[in-house]
């Protein structure tokens, strides 16, 4: 184990400090090294003292997950959070960014920050002194992506050549999924309706990255994405700040309802990840979420396990 630890440290180091904003921040090795201690510490065979660390959590999105999985990581790191409510603090009130991060790098070891805009949380990175934590922006979802493919990873015992479907928006959690999942390896297949499409820079980016062969790509017909997939993944149609457009969006994407005539459509060994919270009945069914495919629950467990690797290497705990 002293030697594997080793080992870790040595492909690990170079990211200590530094800001996790997006999942390119990350290279193949650093992924498969950050797995590698998620799962040390998952079941107990590697134990990391922070001290008296400090996580500052500003979260401008509802999160019951994010949250949770960040507080309980610091925790058995030896650490504290501290919630930084905009409605509470001076962040709903105007304060400029770059004067918020500087005082915020003084009282705090690390900053996890849920909110809207990519170009807000880039602005928190570049005046924050202390490593910056992406926990959701319309952008992207990197922290997620890490669980979704650990979860694969442990399933299957391997990531490359494994054939993804994500069926849904083409939102943040299919951005991350393709950028991760073309750094390991991973064919990914993202297939919304027309119009709903993932971001066509997003896309490029993710084939820029491509390793190990993986191909990425877009399609439009659920029935034919599935085909081959070993893992079938999905979302809600309607994000947080999408609401208003929840009616019509129910309607347009209908018949990207992940049911049991999807599933047996894939490849036998299937299985079903959502990032949750789901809405049953609407894209995924409630006899798909609770059958013997869904690796759901293990994927939302996973959040924590990720997340306290990459808070333990971010502050130098290897």
């Amino acid at each position: 184990m002293a030697s594997a630890s080793i080992g870790l440290a040595s492909k690990l180091s170079s990211f200590s400090g530094s800001d996790f904003l997006s999942s390119s921040d990350l290279n193949t090795s650093q992924v498969l090294s950050l797995f590698e201690l998620a799962k040390q510490l998952k079941f107990g065979n590697r134990r990391i003292d922070l001290g008296n660390r400090v996580l500052g959590l500003i979260f401008k999105k509802a999160s019951t997950r994010t949250r949770v999985s960040f507080q309980v990581a610091m925790a058995r790191l030896g650490g504290q959070t501290v919630d930084l409510n905009p409605q509470v603090t001076q962040l709903g009130r105007g304060e400029p960014i770059k004067d918020t991060a500087r005082v915020l790098s003084r009282y705090c070891d690390v900053l996890a920050i849920r909110t809207f805009s990519q170009a807000e949380l880039s602005e928190y990175a570049e005046w924050s002194s202390i490593p910056v934590v992406n926990a959701l922006t319309d952008l992207e979802h990197p922290c997620q992506a890490l669980a979704d493919y650990l979860t694969i990873q442990e399933t299957f015992n391997e990531l490359k050549g494994i054939n993804l479907s994500y069926i849904g928006d083409g939102n943040n959690v299919a951005n991350s999924l393709m950028i991760c999942g073309a750094m390991l390896g991973v064919n990914v297949k993202i297939c919304s309706p027309n119009g709903f499409e993932a971001d066509s820079m997003i896309l490029k980016k993710a084939k820029s990255l491509t390793e190990f062969g993986s191909k990425i790509s877009i399609c439009n017909d659920p029935s034919e994405a599935v085909k081959g997939s070993q893992v079938i993944y999905t979302d809600v149609w309607s994000s947080m700040g999408q609401e208003d457009e929840e009616v019509k969006r129910k309607e347009i994407f209908e018949t990207y309802k992940v049911d049991k005539e999807l599933i047996e459509s894939a490849d036998n060994s299937v299985i079903l990840l959502h990032c949750l919270p789901a809405h049953r009945g609407e894209e995924i069914t409630e006899e798909a979420l609770e059958s013997k495919n869904s690796r759901i629950f293990d994927q939302a467990e996973n959040r924590l396990h990720v997340q306290q690797a990459l808070l333990a290497v971010q502050l130098g705990g290897l």
